[in-house]
């Protein structure tokens, strides 16, 4: 966390609402406001058909990511939280309240893995890549110098995350930077504000590239990644 604090948007009550709270925490005050679902929490839908960021993700890969591992978050989170104090909070608000608290750290790692799974599969898109909108671009330049060093600091970031966790572009300041968490962590609970990530988890990836997560880093950089959601939540 120390790492971070120096490196450094479903349906609309399913889809909006984990990407929603720009209130809870001082990491979201800049972003959009979009509506929030009270719990129980639901999986919202892709923003896209299963097998829609082939060849570089196969459909089978997302099958499993989306349909297993973000699912069973989800149904998770539910199950924890039912019939406690936590189970009319909105997912923004469960991460930051179970934050560092043992004895819910299976709330906080299913909560902080719904939302940032949410945020990921909207941080790509068919067709990705290339140049981002103009404002973010400028904002890339003045941050990192170009978007190329941009990029390669992010997959810096996403290949040398010991064992699971993301790579993130936030905003910090009026400034972006690259950062990276382990596991269920997220830069919500920092305060920073996130535009985009890369999941690096095992499951993200290996149906498809085994143990070469720099191949898969690379190709969702220069092929998936969606400047223009980071464009939307940069405001």
């Amino acid at each position: 966390m120390n790492e971070m604090l120096i490196r450094a948007g479903m349906n609309r009550r399913q889809f909006l609402s984990v990407l929603g709270g720009a209130a809870v925490a001082a990491g979201l005050s800049g972003m959009p406001t979009w509506a929030r679902a009270a719990a129980p929490h639901t999986l919202p839908p892709l923003p896209y058909a299963e097998n829609a960021l082939e060849p570089v993700i196969s459909a089978k890969t997302i099958g499993f990511h989306y349909g297993k591992h973000h699912k069973g978050y989800v149904d998770k989170l539910n199950e924890l939280i039912a019939g406690t104090k936590f189970a009319d909070m909105t997912l923004e608000q469960l991460i930051i309240a179970t934050n560092d608290k043992a004895k819910v750290t299976p709330i906080f790692n299913n909560a902080a893995q719904t939302w940032n799974h949410t945020f990921y599969w909207n941080s790509l898109r068919p067709k990705g890549g290339g140049a981002p909108p103009a404002k973010l671009k400028q904002k890339i330049e003045a941050s990192f110098g170009s978007q190329e060093a941009c990029e390669k600091e992010l997959a810096e970031a996403a290949v040398s995350q010991f064992a699971s966790g993301w790579a993130w572009l936030v905003l910090v300041g009026d400034k972006l930077r690259v950062t990276k968490t382990p596991n269920a962590d997220t830069p919500l609970t920092a305060g920073l504000k996130p535009l985009l990530t890369i999941d690096v988890w095992e499951h993200a990836y290996y149906l498809d590239y085994q143990n070469r997560r720099a191949d898969y880093v690379n190709a969702v950089i220069s092929k998936l990644l969606n400047w223009e959601f980071a464009a939307k939540n940069l405001g």
